[in-house]
């Protein structure tokens, strides 16, 4: 009864409310937008490490080669990856959204992008060589608010802009053209008012910020949004929060960390993108944040959420049932590149009350621990390298660092802590289906001989 009670709550009561937070538009357009940066930064990274690469005599051996600015060159990937992030995420965004109206998603990206833009001032603080004093300088983008610190804004007008054009659009309010004229032409045409009723908010915003003390849309959501929940997201309160709510969304079968990371993600990435710019400054100095994409994917979720890469090694060499060894041997292949679904929805972990405990639990523990190794200096942060998520164990936690040895050592004792708790459930588990195997050979015995 204890069991059928929880099934029937986890089904009535919190999968319609996280079914409805999981099929929400906008939500889902944030995340899909995101993702559309994540190739660019992964390529980006890669030059990253090749710049940083921790081998003695590296740099010498390169500046023989290559010449002195042999760094700054390899670098322009990464400014063109990681400092136009905003800008891409403003598109992504918008046509994401569009595809869910079916509208023109094209026009609603292009339309984004020129809003973000119009909503930023063209204004940098430049101190020349001698000077004391900063002195402003129009006319110049600032590349900063087009990258990881604009990503709220380009959300948020991403999302503006696409309400705007697509009730005008499904108004009809539009300018039509001729049957025989060209579909490129007449879908130009079609979104001209729509751009113009888009950008007419925009820049009266803007006037209007002007005469406040923000100054810009950028400073408003930088103070009273992107501040108070970069706080709370670099956070170890923060971290466990999330990491609750992903496995616990994942218990009832909905994707967990595309639900949570659709919220969180643009202040993880924001995050990661400042370690990044200091490690890319000073590869040993000391890096601003623990939290980011890459504590989650690196260290916390080895084999997927639920660390369950270590529940799948004890299926595959601890396990007495037959059934537990045959999923055991089908997750592993998966489970190395941090892919569960295969025992996530085989074994099963969703629904089940006896696998939900540590499968909730050990990333818990393991955020705690990760948290307080990089705080205390014990091991490196992560450098804001965007490695794949699918990067094998240990491999990623050397490139996820820079380099640094102590991110493999982490993740090898998350993994031996990860085993310890999951062992004693396994037990029970395995012990659960012998029995049923036992009592099903038993069944078809009688049968037989009957």
């Amino acid at each position: 009864m204890r069991v059928g009670g929880f099934v029937s709550f986890m089904e009535n009561r919190m999968m319609p409310v996280a079914g409805k937070i999981a099929e929400q538009k906008h939500l889902q357009a944030i995340r899909d937008g995101i993702i559309l940066t994540l190739p660019l930064l992964i390529i980006g990274s890669m030059f990253l490490i090749i710049g940083f690469i921790p081998i003695p005599g590296y740099d010498d051996f390169m500046i023989g080669i290559f010449g002195e600015k042999w760094r700054t060159k390899l670098l322009y990937p990464v400014g063109a990856t990681f400092d136009v992030m905003a800008l891409i995420v403003s598109f992504g965004v918008a046509y994401r959204l569009a595809e869910k109206y079916k509208v023109d998603p094209l026009s609603a990206g292009a339309i984004s992008v020129a809003s973000f833009l119009l909503a930023t001032p063209y204004k940098i603080m430049f101190t020349p060589e001698g000077a004391s004093a900063a002195q402003e300088v129009g006319g110049v983008i600032p590349l900063t608010l087009m990258g990881s610190q604009g990503l709220f804004v380009a959300m948020l007008l991403g999302i503006l802009s696409t309400e705007i054009y697509r009730k005008i659009i499904q108004k009809k309010i539009v300018i039509t053209m001729p049957d025989g004229v060209p579909p490129a032409v007449s879908r130009s045409f079609v979104a001209l008012i729509p751009a113009g009723a888009v950008l007419l908010v925009v820049w009266l915003l803007r006037i209007l910020l002007e005469n406040t003390s923000f100054g810009s849309i950028h400073n408003i959501v930088k103070d009273l949004l992107v501040g108070p929940l970069s706080a709370v997201g670099s956070s170890l309160i923060g971290a466990i929060i999330c990491v609750l709510l992903i496995h616990i969304l994942w218990a009832i079968g909905l994707h967990g960390a595309a639900i949570v990371g659709g919220i969180m993600s643009p202040i993880w990435l924001t995050l990661m993108d400042q370690n990044r710019a200091a490690f890319q400054a000073n590869p040993n100095g000391e890096l601003p944040n623990v939290v980011t994409t890459q504590f989650f994917d690196m260290w916390i979720f080895a084999g997927g959420s639920g660390a369950t890469l270590a529940l799948v090694v004890l299926m595959v060499f601890r396990a007495r049932s037959k059934q537990m060894k045959n999923i055991g041997r089908l997750s592993l292949g998966p489970g190395l590149f941090n892919i569960n679904e295969p025992v996530t929805f085989g074994m099963p972990i969703v629904m089940n009350p006896l696998l939900i405990i540590p499968f909730v639990l050990a990333p818990v523990v393991l955020v705690i621990i990760s948290y307080l190794a990089m705080s205390f200096g014990w091991v490196a942060k992560p450098s804001g390298v965007a490695v794949p998520w699918t990067t094998p164990l240990l491999i990623s936690g050397y490139l996820a660092t820079g380099g640094k040895v102590s991110g493999m050592v982490l993740q090898a004792v998350n993994f031996v802590i990860a085993l310890a708790i999951y062992y004693p459930f396994f037990r029970l588990w395995d012990k659960q289906k012998v029995s049923e195997e036992k009592a099903s050979t038993a069944s078809d015995s009688n049968a037989v001989s009957m």
